[in-house]
């Protein structure tokens, strides 16, 4: 299940995306635009700028802007860096310790593949796709 916070990080890039015009845009515009807290926003374009997808300037004429063109993210990415592992089970993120169970497992060949499948949807769906 992508969360919110997911949900909203991928608003926010398509904020960037659809109003790119070479200006930082202010997160309070962002967050009047797409009617999500400021607050929340905060914590999210924190992430995002950790993340290195956009970059966060302050002060006067401040605010974000996308790191890169629109049709050079995946939806994968955004997903990824907010939600962490996109695996539909514990035995198949990236990080999981090898599961004892797995050579007599009957249901991993279907977890597998439709992780893979899901895998596959989101990296392949590109920022500029959506808008």
């Amino acid at each position: 299940m992508i969360s919110t916070k997911g949900r909203y990080a991928l608003r926010v890039m398509l904020d960037l995306a659809e109003h790119a015009d070479g200006r930082a845009m202010p997160l309070k515009e962002i967050a009047e635009r797409q009617g999500i807290s400021k607050k929340y926003l905060e914590i999210i374009v924190k992430e995002l700028v950790k993340g290195g997808l956009i970059q966060g300037s302050s002060g006067k004429g401040g605010g974000y802007r996308l790191c890169r063109d629109a049709a050079d993210y995946t939806v994968g990415e955004i997903l990824e860096l907010t939600e962490g592992s996109l695996a539909l089970v514990a035995c198949l993120a990236t990080d999981a310790a090898p599961c004892e169970r797995a050579p007599q497992c009957q249901t991993l060949p279907m977890w597998a593949e439709l992780d893979g499948i899901i895998h596959d949807y989101f990296f392949h769906k590109k920022l500029i796709d959506l808008l």
